[in-house]
């Protein structure tokens, strides 16, 4: 039996802005260190995405030299510390959740308005807010970021490649915006997946990821096509949403390098009931 492994490990220090590939990163006790700590919000303070605003697609991160890196083709480089010193906070709202933020400087404010062409701060969650998981799916001890509620999002690349076939298109894997890509299982194995470990880490995989349309968004050009919501309707549809991919939760902190050994513990009823 072939093992699964860890292929790939994505984080998003800017929520909804691109990704970076690692091919080893930290975990603390909000998820992979540095992911979805900044995010923008508009001037009601409310949370910015792809969904509303898809050109932040086009705006791409880096970490250097103790420092978050943001820049797009022609405009000068963002630079900003990766542990803001700042004391101003501020109430956001990021769905359902009302949370404490820090606000940053006005020049970061500046340069994202300007490219995006709609007014916004980047604000920063500190070390010291806590933004609990949803009790539904979580223990009282499970915490987030700036996600969309978990702190982990979970794909096999073999549930790729059979959208893709389904599509008859090669879409990468980045549109679906996942922290952790496994490979050596079957397609949609991962629906049934409840405990997992890779390295000293162990995941509890408590609800399907439901797919809004920011996987319609090209994220080289940030434009929306139809696919593949289209034929996740078709194929990965139930109870009104669609469905790719598996949201984890992580029962300690430590480190995740590619090429780590996936151990199923746990199994139990697809998710979703397919």
């Amino acid at each position: 039996m072939t093992d699964i492994i860890l292929n790939n490990i994505f984080i998003y220090p800017v929520k909804s802005l691109a990704g970076i590939e690692v091919s080893e990163w930290p975990v603390d006790s909000k998820g992979l260190q540095y992911d979805r700590r900044w995010m923008l919000v508009d001037d009601n303070n409310q949370f910015l995405s792809q969904r509303r605003v898809p050109e932040m697609a086009l705006i791409k991160t880096r970490i250097q030299h103790e420092q978050l890196i943001l820049s797009v083709p022609g405009r000068e480089s963002l630079t900003l510390p990766l542990t803001p010193d700042t004391t101003r906070k501020t109430a956001i709202q990021i769905w359902k959740d009302q949370c404490q933020a820090a606000v940053l400087d006005e020049r970061a404010d500046q340069w994202l308005t300007d490219f995006l062409k709609i007014s916004c701060r980047l604000v920063f969650q500190p070390d010291d807010e806590i933004r609990p998981v949803d009790p539904d799916y979580a223990t009282s001890r499970d915490q987030t970021s700036f996600s969309d509620g978990f702190p982990f999002l979970l794909l096999s690349d073999a549930s790729l490649s059979a959208l893709n076939q389904a599509m008859q298109l090669e879409l990468s894997i980045i549109r679906f915006r996942p922290n952790l890509v496994v490979s050596g299982c079957e397609p949609y194995a991962e629906d049934s997946w409840r405990e997992i470990r890779i390295g000293e880490i162990t995941f509890r995989l408590p609800k399907p990821c439901s797919r809004c349309a920011v996987p319609t968004i090209d994220p080289e050009t940030a434009e929306k096509d139809k696919e593949p919501l289209k034929t996740l309707q078709k194929i990965r549809k139930w109870n009104k949403h669609v469905y790719f991919g598996q949201n984890a939760l992580h029962d300690k902190t430590g480190k995740l390098k590619t090429g780590m050994k996936v151990e199923i513990i746990k199994t139990g009823d697809t998710q979703p009931p397919l």
